[in-house]
């Protein structure tokens, strides 16, 4: 019924307020005369029909002049008592003139005041009780909720939500001793130590946290306690947002794994994120990925005279473009976007972009970053993130950009998987390029994984609680790196801004976390359990696999220790091994010809001569290779040898 009524039209609404106003006040007019002559008697009623009658003509225009019929009766609060003085006031006043001027019997000032009493408390009444009665018939549907935080903040949430259909809030937690035991808006606070005992008294599966005044680390304090209780954590949106209308409710979002990995913000260095940026001609490689668009929108807030978009994918480039698009005409940038379709290794074509676009900074974030894929695959791996990066470099200087800043990785130090070998070969390309000597300044930025991103970890693990589990986990000691993905962005752009040439900038990742700790992690946050020998209750199975081809237990950043600071305290200089360029120049040309033979033996001795730290953890894993007893050796040569002649001179072009 409270629902049909919720649907009907607002005009329908306040004409049915008034109605019920319309028969209640004059019987309210009544009860004061009934109190005042302490009798009650027919002839009263008759004798007094017309003054309780004039009190509704009167009672219905004042009401609706002091806006009585505007307040949503499912959102009113402890503000309307004001105006039910004004309108019992107004009323009163009103009424006890007309009765001294046109009544034979005009209204005394004791049945005026029992009249002003009951009518202000009617109004109260009455508007509590509706609201009540339609907030309550459908609080069986709704998700019973206990909120943290008994604060401003947490007040203002529980007021938000009551009158809505998604939330039931049942009780308050609070860490300050001073809020415990007291009631808000008729809400019991209790201390954080019970709430495990309250959430299965009462039933509640979802906590709401209402503390918006803290900080992260304190956040990941509280959200670390609540974790392990496997209860669904929501963060709420700013109360500012909800009580200006610029959020609602139903904003509100689980706590997710980002929330506990992400570590103190500190301040980026404005200065370093313009210096290659603002009013420059930048180009993106790998702009639909998952670093290079979030480089994008760092880029478009510092506001280029240009960015060039370079994407091999069609459907990554049109999504990221319709993206930045819609950026630069919300906010009124000045900013020309070109989207390019091609590829890293189109050497050529690239030099023709970036003279034809007068590129200032080119970010390099294109690559195959998938370690087993990257594994399964060693040439094309090497030909896109190593020949890849020595054909950007070459087009690069050829086009006089200033400045050429690599996206690497972590997995680049001590590499034992193909991926991480071939990043580091980049590195070296870049080394040796930028002691060469030329109008481009060549710099490298190398961090860990990053949260969220396409290689991630994490959203592998969110499908598969969606799906009732199993985890998969390659090994119960495995450790990562972890870092946001606006994060990273910003600190490769301020990163970039600090390059002399041939720098090899190390990102500060924090500590490293523990993939079997980050999966029961996200279980918990799920609302479930994970199940062991200690809770075969458990809804999610955690499954260990092994590790796969080239993976490594633990990642690390640094090949040796010749590291200094920076002028920003999360970015670090490493000097680190070169080779000089008619070295490397000779050796890749090799290691072309390897790749073009499918040779693979020949690629990995040269990947380990190139990359003298490379040390592979498992055999050749290339599909095609390891099946290789199934082609006819007599046909493979000849095979091998046409598909040289048509590679030649598509490279040579290229």
């Amino acid at each position: 019924m409270n629902k049909a009524f919720l649907n009907l039209p607002r005009l329908h609404k306040q004409v049915i307020a008034a109605s019920a106003d319309c028969v209640s006040i004059p019987l309210l007019v009544y009860f004061a005369l009934i109190v005042h002559l302490d009798t009650f008697s027919f002839s009263l009623l008759r004798a007094n029909f017309w003054l309780a009658a004039g009190a509704s003509v009167i009672a219905i225009p004042v009401f609706l002049r002091l806006g009585m019929y505007r307040a949503v009766i499912r959102y009113i609060d402890q503000e309307i008592a004001l105006a039910a003085v004004y309108c019992a006031t107004l009323t009163t006043v009103l009424l006890a003139a007309g009765s001294f001027l046109l009544a034979e019997r005009p209204l005394g000032l004791a049945p005026a005041v029992i009249f002003w009493i009951s009518a202000i408390l009617y109004i109260l009444a009455s508007r509590f009780t509706a609201r009540n009665w339609l907030t309550s018939r459908g609080a069986q549907a709704k998700v019973r909720v206990a909120i943290y935080g008994a604060g401003e903040a947490g007040s203002l949430l529980a007021r938000a939500i009551l009158p809505g259909n998604e939330y039931q809030p049942v009780f308050f937690i609070d860490d300050n001793s001073q809020r415990v035991n007291t009631t808000i808006g008729g809400i019991r606070v209790h201390p954080a130590a019970q709430l495990e005992r309250l959430a299965r008294e009462h039933q509640i599966s979802t906590v709401l946290l209402a503390m918006p005044s803290i900080s992260p680390q304190q956040q990941r304090q509280i959200l670390d306690r609540l974790a392990s209780l496997s209860l669904i954590i929501k963060v709420t949106p700013p109360i500012s947002s909800i009580v200006q209308g610029k959020a609602r409710v139903q904003d509100v979002r689980k706590i997710e794994i980002e929330d506990l990995l992400s570590r103190d913000v500190v301040s980026p260095d404005l200065q370093l994120l313009s210096v290659c940026v603002l009013g420059k001609n930048v180009m993106v490689s790998g702009a639909g990925g998952s670093i290079g668009s979030e480089l994008c929108r760092q880029i478009i807030a510092r506001q280029p005279k240009r960015l060039v978009l370079l994407e091999i994918s069609e459907f990554a480039l049109y999504r990221i473009e319709q993206e930045l698009l819609g950026i630069i005409a919300e906010q009124h940038y000045d900013i020309e976007l070109i989207p390019c379709l091609g590829s890293v290794l189109e050497r050529n074509k690239n030099t023709m972009l970036m003279s034809t676009f007068q590129i200032d900074t080119l970010y390099h974030a294109a690559a195959y970053k998938h370690v087993p894929l990257v594994e399964h695959n060693p040439i094309e791996g090497i030909r896109n993130n190593a020949f890849g990066t020595l054909a950007l470099a070459d087009a690069a200087m050829k086009a006089r950009v200033k400045c050429f800043v690599l996206v690497s990785t972590d997995k680049a130090v001590r590499p034992t998987n193909v991926m991480g070998a071939t990043k580091r070969l980049a590195e070296l390309v870049l080394q040796a390029y930028a002691r060469r000597g030329s109008q481009t300044r060549f710099c490298m930025v190398r961090f860990g994984n990053v949260l969220g991103s396409s290689g991630s970890v994490v959203p592998l693990f969110r499908k598969q609680i969606a799906g009732g589990g199993p985890l998969t986990l390659t090994h119960p000691d495995i450790t990562r790196y972890f870092m946001t993905i606006p994060e990273a962005a910003q600190l490769v752009i301020q990163a970039g801004a600090m390059g002399q040439g041939g720098d090899v900038f190390v990102l500060d990742m924090g500590e490293p976390v523990r993939i079997a700790d980050l999966a029961v992690r996200m279980v918990h946050l799920s609302g479930q359990e994970v199940k062991t020998k200690d809770t075969p209750h458990g809804e999610i199975e955690i499954q260990y696999v092994g590790l796969r081809p080239g993976e490594k237990l633990y990642e690390e950043l640094l090949i040796g220790s010749d590291v200094t600071r920076t002028e920003h305290p999360l970015i670090q200089r490493a000097k680190e091994a070169e080779l000089e360029w008619p070295v490397l120049n000779k050796l890749l040309e090799q290691l072309d010809d390897a790749c073009s033979r499918f040779d693979h033996k020949t690629v990995r001795s040269l990947l380990q001569t190139l990359v003298r730290e490379y040390q592979p953890s498992s055999g050749i894993a290339d599909h095609a290779w390891t099946r290789r007893e199934t082609v006819p050796l007599d046909l493979l040569p000849a095979q091998l040898g046409a598909l040289r002649a048509v590679e030649d001179p598509l490279r040579m072009s290229a």
